[in-house]
């Protein structure tokens, strides 16, 4: 095991207010074990989905068997495929019952870049994971890790404490991609990401 691996961050880390979540989770390590290899990187975007009333969350539509999981315990792992191509992996939030998740939108590569290079048809180190679909192929990640706890190593998919960031480097926009999404949802700033890093989606 690496020097510096620790323990996944705890499930109270994850039950707090889904803003709050996401900011922190910037500069913490997602990690992966893949066949005895781990795999790692910094988290550096990050997007929050806040309940029901969030225009742009899958929670709108209420309880369904896509979005059980969002209506779980928090620290577990939303995993949902989109534009028939593409998996989506998100960290659940907040209380059970009410539905909110964090999505992982980029990360910079740490351990295992030859795996990722392979997963990821041979790209180039910044293309790796700058953007959902990206960091999840990167990693191997698929509908077999919706539902994981990522509290636990035993899952094979964890997110470990790091670099906590100061303020100044922690940016804010509008997120990503949402399409049609009514105002005021389709601004609001919940698209947290580590100002000027060469890692984060375009």
């Amino acid at each position: 095991m690496p020097l510096h691996a620790t323990q996944p961050l705890p499930r109270h880390f994850y039950s707090r207010p889904t803003q709050t979540v996401a900011r922190e989770l910037l500069g913490c390590r997602l990690v992966r074990q893949v066949n005895g290899t781990r795999l790692t990187g910094v988290i550096v975007e990050a997007e929050a989905y806040i309940g029901e009333s969030d225009l742009a969350c899958h929670a709108k539509a209420g309880r369904t068997p896509r979005t059980a999981v969002m209506y779980g315990p928090p620290g577990f792992a939303y995993v949902y495929f989109t534009y028939g191509m593409h998996w989506m992996l998100n960290v659940v939030t907040e209380e059970k019952d009410f539905p909110a998740a964090v999505l992982l939108r980029a990360i910079e590569p740490l351990e295992g870049i030859k795996v990722m290079q392979r997963l990821r048809g041979g790209k180039d180190l910044r293309l790796l994971g700058n953007g959902p679909a990206r960091l999840t192929q990167a990693l191997g990640i698929s509908r077999a890790e919706n539902g994981l706890d990522l509290c636990v190593s035993e899952s094979g998919l964890w997110i470990e404490p790091g670099e906590r960031l100061p303020s100044g480097r922690i940016a804010a926009s509008p997120r990503i991609g949402l399409g049609q999404t009514p105002e005021p949802w389709l601004s609001k700033p919940w698209r947290y990401f580590v100002d000027r890093s060469p890692f984060v989606s375009r």
